[in-house]
């Protein structure tokens, strides 16, 4: 056999480390059985940690025939995804536990969904796209489901998947049209095959479907509909991970796959975007008003963010993927911390709560939890100097640069819009008369809201560090 002949792993560490501890771990609980749970969920976490460290030291590099990428822009979303991982890992176990659902498999399916975003991030090719990203979906169809005697999670489990099955299938129908078109299924091949000659109608129909399968991923309008139920019907440290972690991947896979294999039709492209970006912004600023659930407001909430993150798309150069890359990152901080107070309602009884009027009060019983949680809201709603405000500031600005005036405009006064839901849960918290007493917070929770909160309020101090490390991840895709 030709040793020059086998693919180079080192680029592919990260992911070789989460695939083999997934087996082991499998092999732990299946002789251990459940009382191998809390083993299996520290050592996930240490999983999780050790391929962010080997994020950080694997080199740059095409590898796996051109199907595999790591270079500064993967690097990047693969360490945010893997914080919002560990992250929201650290917010399941003591739920589960307190619900009597806590089982070693889902910590398990937590690192295999893992390794599929981060497939899906290094994706060079729309086989090894398809590929992460039915691994990931496989593993979180499961995860939705995992409280097998909830109703809700096994309705949104049932849900995720029937709608997740068809966007896979447009995803598929558009890869089949683009490979038929150009003949190529590596990204810098179909670019390559699309500089020869105008774009024609089966790839701009390719194309199409292609954008409708990753905008279900990232829960964007037209196809949102799963988000509001699947966020309430899951448990919350689930719903945690549906909103921070698996949003990262799939803009990931939104952004290589534009730029990198379509940048000679950004006109065909953009005014799809520019279409989902717009509709996603307006659903998600005037849907969430009427809310009552905590957890289907942050479902809308998500999909408006990610309308706002797509703005940064829509510009199509260097500075709109780095705005887009910073806004993901502030946007999975503040999303940890506000469901990291979510899942810090817990009542004397032990039962959790979802209710936005149940917050009524909670400066008096738990002022510290109360403020961090007002400036996440505010920073959610794009109020200066938190860190909302500076991840819409960097996508606008890209949007107004590249041309795009009515788009930018637009966002501004749906942003506006949108603060009104926000600053009714601060009144709320701050001015209504408490109704319930919760429970203190869990040691992983605290943890979470600390750090999610700390970034959050004092990211105006010193930003430089991540605009940098945004603006070269990013040049690195062009």
């Amino acid at each position: 056999m030709d040793a020059t002949a086998f693919p180079a792993l080192a680029p592919a560490l990260p992911e070789i480390i989460l695939a083999v501890g997934a087996l082991a771990l499998v092999l732990v609980g299946a002789v251990m059985g459940d009382r191998s749970t809390r083993l299996v969920n520290a050592l996930a976490l240490a999983l999780l940690a050790a391929a962010g460290v080997a994020v950080t030291i694997a080199p740059d590099a095409v590898t796996f025939s051109g199907g595999f990428v790591l270079d500064g822009f993967a690097r990047f979303m693969k360490i945010v995804a893997l914080i919002g991982a560990f992250a929201a890992l650290l917010l399941s176990f003591d739920y589960m536990e307190r619900l009597k659902f806590a089982r070693f498999e889902y910590a398990i399916l937590v690192v295999l969904a893992t390794l599929g975003m981060m497939l899906m991030i290094s994706a060079h090719d729309l086989i090894a796209l398809y590929l992460g990203l039915e691994l990931q979906s496989l593993a979180l169809y499961v995860i939705a489901a995992i409280n097998r005697d909830d109703v809700r999670s096994t309705e949104a489990g049932l849900k995720y998947f029937v709608l997740g099955a068809l966007s896979s299938g447009m995803l598929l129908y558009g890869a089949s049209l683009v490979y038929g078109s150009t003949g190529a299924v590596g990204f810098a091949d179909i670019a390559e095959a699309l500089k020869s000659g105008e774009a024609s109608l089966g790839l701009i129909f390719g194309v199409v479907f292609l954008i409708s399968g990753f905008a279900f991923k990232v829960s964007a309008v037209p196809f949102h509909m799963w988000t509001p139920d699947v966020y309430e019907g899951a448990p919350t440290p689930i719903t945690a991970f549906f909103a921070s972690a698996t949003k990262v991947a799939a803009m990931a896979m939104f952004v290589r796959v534009i730029m990198e294999a379509f940048p000679s039709v950004t006109t065909e492209w953009r005014q799809v975007v520019v279409f989902v970006a717009l509709a996603s912004m307006a659903l998600g600023s005037f849907a969430a008003i009427g809310q009552t659930n905590l957890k289907r407001l942050m479902a809308y909430s998500s999909i408006g963010h990610m309308g706002y993150a797509l703005v940064g798309l829509a510009a199509g150069t260097p500075e709109g993927v780095r705005g887009v890359m910073i806004y993901l990152a502030i946007y999975v901080a503040m999303t940890l911390g506000a469901f990291a107070c979510i899942v810090s309602m817990r009542l004397k009884d032990g039962s959790y709560v979802e209710s936005i009027s149940d917050l009524a009060g909670l400066s008096r019983a738990k002022p510290a939890m109360a403020f961090v949680l007002a400036m996440i809201l505010f920073s959610l709603a794009g109020i200066p100097p938190l860190a909302g405000f500076f991840a819409k500031f960097y996508v606008f600005y890209a949007a107004v640069n590249a041309g795009l005036y009515p788009l930018a405009i637009a966002g501004f006064v749906l942003s506006v819009v949108g603060a009104f839901y926000y600053l009714r849960i601060v009144k709320i918290i701050y001015f209504d008369e408490p109704t319930v007493a919760f429970e203190p917070m869990t040691l992983g929770a605290r943890a979470v809201l600390t750090v999610a909160g700390g970034f959050t309020l004092l990211y105006f101090v010193y930003p430089g560090p991540l605009t940098a490390a945004a603006s070269a991840a990013a040049r690195s895709l062009f």
